[in-house]
């Protein structure tokens, strides 16, 4: 088997491992006396509510909010459409109408959240004296500091109205039962989507020293609201809370495990180093090279065939102008590590099926990726500096782009050493 088929073989397995059709039937709340609402956002949203509606035996309505191109038929749930990762009207017009959907509810009610990530963007809903246009620039802000997603979406959840466990909170009297897709390394339910309805005890004085640590320009009408008490969210402890429920029914843990396996059918040893690395991807991108650089010298500390898998989220730091996502970023950096490496090969991906803001997941790369750049007069380091992977990947026909998978549980990086 060539290795960008193994590679594609790892990331359909990752991909099946999340796939909601398979985990939501496993994981559903007994049925209410009163109505059954099913709200929801993320990349994953629109999937998981196709596989609700026909695991579900009874009556049910609702609304879920997914990326643009994500979304999929539902009988009877409609589905709303919205950008990511920048936020825009239809995103700010469907957090009002999630707003609407759970209130008025009794005691007798059950609300069922389908939460993935990027529910983060797909959801803004600015508090009195910001307006979407402070939430699209914080979201910038955010995307180009480098910062790891739990200190995003830290700073995202004061700066909302329906964030920080706010949707859950404005479902009282009702229960909600959250059903968790997780993107987040370390699975921490509260900052999926930002947490609309998980709570936690990060406070607005946490998200003021973020935005200091990642000197964060943010709007004036943001930074006076953080200030304020107005800024603050509710905690876990709050009544509203008492009779909610969340599980994480997919996680990246369990998607290596699957990748792992399917490696090992086809006769290649799998190591799963990490499911929650975080950290600038070109730098992430220099330790495993090193690693692999050590095994294939010296067979240690793993023997080969080998393929190192690893999960979680880098982040990217952003100073260039160009194209291109933490997963195309991270190969490029490794790329420049391993050339002229025989034996080396890699992956990286994003489970969601697309990385950043280009139409890629994310991108193959070999011992000769650099090699065949030069043979077109292109120059690797300046394409990374200028964060433009996408470009890069793009020329040599490297690019992976298998679409919307319907699921998110972050990335997928696989190394194969022969």
């Amino acid at each position: 088997m060539q290795d960008k088929e193994f590679f594609k073989t790892l990331f359909e397995a990752a991909v099946a491992a999340a796939d909601p059709q398979r985990t939501i039937a496993a994981h559903l709340p007994e049925r209410p006396k009163g109505r059954t609402i099913v709200i929801g956002a993320g990349k994953g949203s629109a999937q998981m509510a196709s596989a609700f509606e026909k695991a579900w035996d009874g009556p049910l309505e609702g609304l879920v909010v997914t990326r643009y191109g994500f979304g999929v038929p539902c009988e009877r749930i409609e589905i709303i459409e919205a950008s990511h990762p920048v936020p825009d009207a239809a995103g700010l017009v469907a957090s009002k109408r999630l707003l609407e959907t759970v209130s008025g509810l009794t005691g007798d009610d059950l609300v069922v959240a389908l939460i993935s990530g990027g529910g983060s963007a797909l959801l803004p809903s600015p508090p009195e004296g910001m307006t979407l246009d402070d939430e699209i620039a914080v979201n910038r802000a955010l995307l180009a500091s480098g910062a790891p997603i739990s200190a995003m979406n830290a700073v995202r959840k004061h700066l909302s109205t329906i964030k920080g466990g706010r949707l859950a909170a404005a479902a009282y009297p009702a229960r909600v039962f959250s059903l968790i897709v997780s993107d987040i390394p370390g699975d921490n339910p509260a900052f999926v989507a930002s947490g609309p309805t998980v709570a936690d005890a990060i406070t607005r004085e946490d998200a003021l020293r973020i935005v200091e640590r990642y000197n964060l320009a943010l709007p004036a009408a943001a930074l006076k609201h953080l200030q304020s008490a107005a800024a603050d969210a509710p905690k876990p402890s709050d009544a509203v809370f008492a009779a909610h429920e969340h599980r994480v029914i997919a996680s990246a843990a369990v998607s290596l495990d699957a990748s792992a396996a399917a490696a090992r059918s086809l006769g290649v040893e799998a190591v799963v180093l990490s499911d929650a690395i975080e950290g600038e991807a070109r730098e992430v991108a220099h330790v495993h090279a090193a690693l692999a650089k050590q095994v294939l010298a010296k067979n240690q500390p793993f023997a080969k065939p080998v393929v190192l898998l690893s999960g979680g989220e880098t982040t990217v730091t952003v100073r260039g102008k160009g194209k291109g996502g933490r997963n195309s970023e991270f190969l490029l950096s490794l790329a420049l590590d391993i050339d002229g490496c025989d034996g080396i090969s890699a992956f990286a991906a994003d489970t969601d099926g697309i990385d950043g803001s280009e139409d890629n997941a994310g991108a193959f790369a070999d011992s000769g990726s650099i090699a065949r750049l030069l043979a077109k007069g292109l120059d690797a380091s300046a394409y990374l500096n200028g964060n433009d992977a996408w470009s890069a990947f793009h020329a040599i026909g490297d690019l992976f782009v298998p679409g919307p998978t319907g699921t998110n549980v972050n990335d997928l990086r696989a190394i194969l050493i022969r």
